[in-house]
């Protein structure tokens, strides 16, 4: 599993004068190297009215078992979940509403907000679905080379969902909703105490990635108990 940073946990955005900017010339973001920086302060936080981020969910409003996946965009083993387990998990438990499915982001670099914003550009109707383009092309735009072929991989990837480019440039050039993703993140990742992704918690209580039937079986024994 990807560790997060030890200690607080790293903000990803490009900071200048103390807020998140996300600037492009051309194609090529303008963003420096080094894009880890320490939590903003309690003041900054404060500030930020992450009540703005819509959570993604599918299944039942009122299915018995809540589970919230914390996942990045650019984790391997979050890519390999969604392949398999979750495909299954979806079938037999958020399909026929035993499972409420939440998926929260993390941020470990710029690329994984990038594809969040991305992901996120036309609503909660095709969050889903361009989330799974973005994870099964993840060995390619992840690894496309430089910041502006991995940005304009997932640009491909959002018009190929049906995003129209003004609308996904406009997603992407949006500094405050970079900012406040990367609040909205930091508050549930810290009250949640997640530590590493993909990171689980059914019910309130945490659980590790594993392999379907090992899932199955903790779902199968909570709708029981």
């Amino acid at each position: 599993m990807t560790r997060l940073m030890s200690g607080v946990f790293a903000l990803v955005a490009l900071v200048a004068g103390g807020y998140a900017v996300m600037g492009w010339q051309a194609s090529a973001p303008t963003i420096p190297e080094n894009l880890l920086v320490g939590a903003a302060n309690a003041q900054e936080a404060a500030d930020i009215d992450t009540s703005t981020i819509v959570e993604m969910v599918q299944g039942a409003e009122d299915a018995p078992i809540t589970l919230i996946e914390y996942a990045s965009f650019t984790c391997p083993h979050c890519a390999n979940f969604h392949a398999g387990p979750y495909k299954q998990i979806k079938a037999d438990y958020i399909d026929t509403g035993k499972v409420k499915f939440i998926f929260r982001e993390v941020y470990f670099d710029r690329y994984g907000l990038w594809a969040s914003m991305v992901a996120r550009c036309s609503g909660p109707e095709k969050f889903f679905g361009i989330t799974d383009l973005i994870m099964k092309g993840q060995s390619e735009w992840a690894r496309a080379g430089s910041a502006t072929e991995i940005v304009d991989g997932l640009r491909k990837i959002g018009r190929l969902a049906g995003t129209d480019s003004d609308q996904l440039e406009a997603c992407l050039m949006d500094s405050n909703k970079a900012q406040t993703l990367v609040t909205w993140y930091q508050e549930h990742a810290t009250a949640d105490g997640v530590e590493s992704t993909p990171s689980f918690i059914m019910n309130g209580k945490k659980v590790e990635n594993q392999a379907y039937e090992d899932f199955k079986k903790l779902l199968d024994a909570e709708l029981e108990g």
